[in-house]
């Protein structure tokens, strides 16, 4: 129930799943507050994250967010989202 409210949500929003959004809608739909911004940027640098990878985490906390039912994505969604990368090695 609470996936198919958010796939629904998604499809509302931006016409597709989160997991196909381009970048022009990437950076629509997965705006982050400055702060946000800073600490993903450091955390993409530490952890050498490609500009690739740092997209897909953006999408991935969109969907966290989209499942907790809120408009803007939190730290704490970035957070969980850097906890699924898959490990190297």
């Amino acid at each position: 129930q609470i996936v198919s409210e958010a796939r629904d949500r998604q499809q509302q929003r931006q016409g597709c799943a989160n997991a196909f959004l381009d970048l022009p809608a990437l950076r629509q739909h997965c705006a982050l507050t400055p702060e946000d911004e800073a600490w993903l940027e450091t955390a993409c640098e530490r952890l050498s994250l490609s500009l690739r990878a740092a997209h897909r985490l953006l999408k991935v906390a969109r969907t966290l967010a989209d499942l907790e039912r809120v408009e803007a994505i939190s730290r704490s969604h970035i957070a969980e989202a850097l906890q699924y990368r898959p490990s190297s090695g």
